[in-house]
């Protein structure tokens, strides 16, 4: 299942580097609750392969929050990641 990377979790003055939020075009909270607990990877341009997993929802409109092992790079902001079935 392919997903977008909108955005770091962040707060008004800190980011977390490794949390990411997710839009994995889902209608709603209980929807995106099904994937929690699933595998995530990002492809970088050049092949590297960046795992984490989805950690929650965030908000009730389908949109969830991944953890990476690694922090990603600014580019894979609007890219896409693969949700592991």
């Amino acid at each position: 299942m392919k997903a977008i990377v909108l955005q770091f979790r962040r707060g008004r003055k800190t980011y977390k580097p490794r949390h990411f939020l997710i839009d994995a075009e889902m209608k709603n909270r209980k929807e995106a609750e099904k994937l929690v607990g699933k595998d995530v990877e990002w492809k970088s341009p050049a092949g590297r392969i960046i795992k984490g997993k989805i950690a929650a929802t965030h908000g009730n409109k389908g949109i969830i929050r991944a953890i990476f092992e690694k922090g990603l790079p600014g580019q894979a902001l609007t890219t896409e990641v693969e949700i592991k079935e």
